[in-house]
Formats: C-alpha cells, structure tokens, sequence
C-alpha cells in the first residue's frame, strides 16, 4: 500500500481557526475551519488550534485508500510574532496570547516539527512553491482585503530582515500628508488602497456636497455610511461612474506604490491577492501601462504583473508551505 505524505496548515484569526491536509505538492485535500476563543486564555487559544488540527486529521484518518504519514505542521498567524523561534508576541487581536511558544507547545502535541510565520509572508511562500510564482525565482506578493500586507521570497525562501520584521510592505508610505495610517504613519498604502480605505473614497464622493448621482446610494439603502468596498465592486459591474472613477483613484494609487517596490526589489513576479484582488482584474493591464512613469526601471513592464492561485485558502496553504519549507531545508 502507497505512503502519502502530508503537511498540516494552520490559519489563525482574531475569530477563527482554519486548518488543511496539504500535499507535497501544494494541493489541499482536505479543510476545516473552528471559531478561535482568543478571550479564555493561552489554553483556550491553544484548544481552538487543535480542535481544528483534529478535524482534518480525522478526514484523513477516515481516508483508507492509502497509508498516510504527517511530516510537519505549519501555522500562519497575526504578527508580531518572532519567526525564528516560534513565539506569538502581541497581536492585538489574539489577546490570550503574549509571548507565547506556538510552535513549541503544538509541537510538543503532536511530535513533529512546528513552523510559525504571519499570514503575509506564508502566503508568499505558498504562491512561490506551487502557486502563480513557482515559476520564478524572486516574488514580491501582496494581499489586498481589509489590510495590505506583503510577502518577499527570494530562491524560495522568505525575506525576514534581520529581526523578522521584514517585508512590512503595507505600510510603506507615498504620501507623507496623506491620511493616518492605524500604524501611526502618514499615507501607507494600507490607509489609502485597502478594501476600507476603497469604501471611504467611496463614501466621501457620495456626499451630498459633491451633487454625484450613483447606485451606490441605492445599494447602500440610501445610508452613506453604510457603504463598502463589495458595493464599490458591485456598482462598477454595473456600470456606475463613480465607483469606476474610485477604483481608477485606487489603481493610481496602487502603481505609484507598485513602482517603488520595482525599484526596490526588482522581483521576477508581482503576485497580487486577496480579497480586493478580483476588483483588479479589469485594470492589471492599465497598472502594466502607467508603471513606467512610476519607476526608473527601464524593464519594468518586463515584470509579470499576475493573480494570486490560492484565493481564500491563502492562509492555509501558507502555513502548509511554511512547514514544507522547513522539511525541504533539512
């Protein structure tokens, strides 16, 4: 009978855990998801880990097609964290856990090694080893929803700095008057083209001053504030004006800062995903086209510019590409 060896991946949220059985090759066989009790302690975060870790172990379990061998298990989760040792630092939004040993008390669960990394820099990897970027050898990701966050991997193995803090390309700024950013800094690209910041603009251009005439207000229920950036998406596919010149005001945004990190990095890919990604579709070719006038690089439209492959199973193949990594090192 075959021996298939698998990796577990594990996504960590302020809200939920989700977990996969993962291939070596990338695919993921099997996924669950458990809500995260981040208020009852580092035990009740913990539990909720191996809730999730369970569930999909007792899929593959139930699989009796093969003998299946478990080598690893990654974990993807909010920052800061302290990679190289494995230890949760102070997320805000996982507050039963400060300075805590992930990786060691999971490993010491299930004895097998344990990787821990945040979920921009998992993800990169992830699109490095089997996703849009397999083919290249340096990848610059980006993951464009309620954040920005980034990836860098180069030779197939992620960028830290020399703390871990690397790649926080997020909250790179491009308008030193622009609006404050929740790091504290002035015009990060997160608070000027993430999905909230995408339904503020929105929201502004609706104000009853500036006289537009959109369906947003209607998909919004006529409340302004209650718009957002899945509404924008929604009345550009309609052919709204509005929300089509917000996105336009986005994209701009996005390749003024897309030309710095050409001229920075250089990568051989640009992946882009996400949750907003899909809203980007229609402009990736107008991004190709005004990079130029944002970088020196005289190459840089030479640089695919190109969608993420794994989607809403970002986390979890992250954090299973993380734990592969590590096996693949060793």
């Amino acid at each position: 009978m075959p021996l298939e060896e698998f990796i577990i991946g594990v996504d960590v949220g302020g809200t939920k855990v989700a977990a996969g059985i993962v291939d070596c090759s990338g695919v993921i066989r099997h996924e669950a998801r458990v809500p995260m009790v981040a208020s009852e302690g580092a035990g009740g975060g913990i539990a909720s880990v191996v809730a999730a870790i369970e569930l999909v172990l007792a899929k593959l379990r139930s699989d009796s097609e093969a003998v299946h061998s478990v080598r690893g298990i990654g974990i993807c989760s909010p920052g800061p964290l302290d990679p190289a040792n494995g230890i949760v630092i102070n997320p805000p939004n996982l507050p039963c856990w400060r300075n805590f040993p992930l990786a060691s008390e999971i490993s010491k669960a299930y004895k097998i090694p344990v990787k821990l990394d945040n979920d921009g820099n998992a993800a990169a990897l992830a699109e490095a080893l089997w996703g849009a970027g397999r083919n290249y050898r340096n990848v610059f990701y980006a993951t464009i929803g309620t954040g920005i966050g980034t990836g860098i991997v180069f030779d197939k193995r992620i960028y830290h700095g020399r703390t871990g803090a690397a790649a926080e390309g997020g909250h790179v700024s491009i308008d030193y008057r622009g609006p404050r950013c929740q790091c504290g800094k002035l015009g990060c690209i997160e608070a000027l083209a993430s999905g909230p910041a995408i339904a503020a603009r929105a929201r502004a251009k609706l104000h009853p001053v500036a006289g537009y005439d959109s369906i947003l207000l209607g998909l919004a229920g006529g409340n302004v504030t209650a718009l957002t950036c899945e509404m924008v998406s929604q009345a550009y596919a309609a052919g709204d004006c509005v929300a089509r010149q917000v996105l336009e005001e986005t994209v701009a945004l996005l390749t003024l800062w897309l030309g710095n990190i050409v001229d920075l990095l250089e990568p051989d890919v640009i992946v882009i995903g996400g949750g907003v990604a899909a809203m980007l579709i229609p402009f990736l070719d107008e991004i190709r086209k005004q990079l130029p006038a944002c970088s020196v690089n005289s190459h840089c439209q030479d640089i695919p510019l190109v969608m993420a492959q794994y989607g809403a199973s970002a986390g979890v193949a992250g954090a299973a590409a993380l734990s592969f990594s590590e096996l693949v090192q060793r």
